[in-house]
This record gives C-alpha cells, sequence and structure tokens, in this order.
C-alpha cells in the first residue's frame, strides 16, 4: 500500500515538474503588460489576437501550417510505398530500405539541416520555399513509416489472400482490401509529421534562412527587438493545435495502437 501510494506521489511530481513549464508560459501569454513576467501582472488577450491581427505573425502563421500540411502529405506519400515494400518483400536486404527511412530522423537535427544546407545551395535553389516542404518531407518521413508498418503488419494476411483467390491482383487488392485498413495508420502519421513539422525550426532556417517566415522563426527574428507575450501565446498555440491533433487521432483511431501498443491475441 506504502509502494503504491509513492509510485502515484512520484508520478504526480513528475507530471507536475513537466506542466511547471506550460503553465509559467501560458501564465505569460495573458500577461496585460508588454513584459515576460509571471504570475501575470493584470489580464489580457490581446496577445493571442496579434498573432492573427498583425501582419508578420499571420503571415508566419499561414506559411508555418501550409508548409506543415503540405510537408506532412509528402511524408505520407513517400513513406506508403517503402512501408508496402517492407510488407510484401521479406528479403534480409529489405531492411536496409528501412534503415534508409529512419536515417533522417536518427541523425543529429544539426547534421541533417546541414546536409539540406548544403544540397539545396549546390543545387542553387536555397531560399526558394518549396525547399523546406521537401526537406521537412524527407526529414519527418520516419514517423509517417513507422505508423503504417504497423498498420501493415496489423493486417490479416487471409484477407489478402481470400481476395487474390477471387481473382483480384495486387493493385486491387492495394486499392480495396489494403488501404481502407492501413487508412487510420496514414492519418496517424500525417497527425505526427504534421505537428512536429510546425514546430521544428533548425532544418526550415538551414533551407530557407528567413526568405520565407515560419512562425519558429518569427519568434526567433522577434528576439532581437525584445520579449513580448506575443512569443509565449504562439508557444500556447501550439501546444493547443498538438493537443487538438492527436485528441482527433485518439478520438477517430486507437491511439495505443497507433503508437506500438498490439493488443493480446487471442487464443
Amino acid at each position: 500500500m506504502i509502494a503504491r501510494f509513492a509510485i502515484r506521489l512520484f508520478l504526480a511530481a513528475m507530471a507536475l515538474l513537466l506542466a511547471a513549464p506550460l503553465a509559467v508560459v501560458a501564465g505569460v501569454s495573458i500577461n496585460e503588460k508588454k513584459s515576460l513576467t509571471f504570475p501575470p501582472q493584470g489580464f489580457s488577450l490581446a496577445w493571442y489576437g496579434e498573432i492573427f491581427a498583425e501582419a508578420g505573425w499571420r503571415n508566419a502563421l499561414f506559411a508555418s501550417l501550409g508548409i506543415a500540411l503540405a510537408s506532412a502529405a509528402l511524408a505520407v506519400i513517400v513513406a506508403l510505398p517503402l512501408a508496402w515494400f517492407l510488407w510484401r518483400r521479406h528479403a534480409p536486404w529489405a531492411r536496409l530500405v528501412q534503415l534508409l527511412g529512419f536515417a533522417p530522423f536518427v541523425l543529429p537535427p544539426v547534421i541533417t539541416a546541414l546536409g539540406f544546407l548544403s544540397f539545396w545551395n549546390a543545387a542553387g535553389f536555397y531560399g526558394a520555399a518549396w525547399t523546406v516542404v521537401i526537406s521537412h518531407g524527407i526529414f519527418f518521413v520516419t514517423l509517417p513509416l513507422v505508423t503504417l508498418t504497423l498498420g501493415f503488419e496489423a493486417i490479416d494476411g487471409s484477407l489478402v489472400e481470400a481476395a487474390a483467390t477471387m481473382g483480384a491482383d495486387e493493385p486491387t487488392i492495394l486499392r480495396t482490401v489494403v488501404l481502407p485498413l492501413i487508412l487510420p495508420y496514414m492519418i496517424s502519421g500525417f497527425a505526427f509529421a504534421f505537428v512536429l513539422s510546425l514546430n521544428e525550426y533548425i532544418v526550415a532556417y538551414m533551407t530557407v534562412g528567413f526568405t520565407v517566415e515560419t512562425l519558429p522563426i518569427r519568434i526567433f527574428n522577434s528576439l532581437r527587438y525584445g520579449y513580448t507575450p506575443t512569443m509565449a501565446a504562439v508557444a500556447v498555440l501550439f501546444v493547443v493545435i498538438a493537443a487538438v491533433v492527436f485528441g482527433l487521432v485518439a478520438r477517430f483511431g486507437d491511439l495505443p495502437k497507433l503508437l506500438g501498443a498490439w493488443s493480446p491475441r487471442e487464443d
């Protein structure tokens, strides 16, 4: 009994420790005065309104959303054939393909960012807006690759065999049997890539510099002119967007299974 109470107390303390920085940032974001002070002095939501009212913050928000949506879609498009290939081809060398898919996310972000910087600069496209979409799509391809791999492994092989027995060819099986079954895993992979792309700074900065200003880059640029509660409001907005996205994934899908938890097999 005492051990159980101690474990719960420890977990509660860890939860409080992890939530404390967010509580401070949220408190700063409602500060009435233009200063990063906590506890907040007064109450105002004007700093949240500034994200949409001030042209610089609004453009950065739309740029971040557009890049995140496009790069997440690209990551899923790249990951889908890779995951399908790993599912249909069980040769030992096929795992090398999986390793290539994991490599961009496993390497330190600064190394990957420097690689993108060197490549786009040598190709003559440094600073183009679409380069950050491709860079983020490649950088975050690991996330949908993991979820789609789980999805393919969860497919009952007898369904595929039954479709083949009835005369369906490989494209038909993929379209009518496989894709509907892995759709939740595609959505979850898209969600993970979208949220991380929205918050990513170093790859975007190394790829486009200041020619395209995303919200993280906008925060960095604003630091040169002083601290304002708008930066804290943007941080809270990031958290809210992530909570909404993953909340929708949890609501319409089996989130533990999408994260890799397997249900016990029935005998």
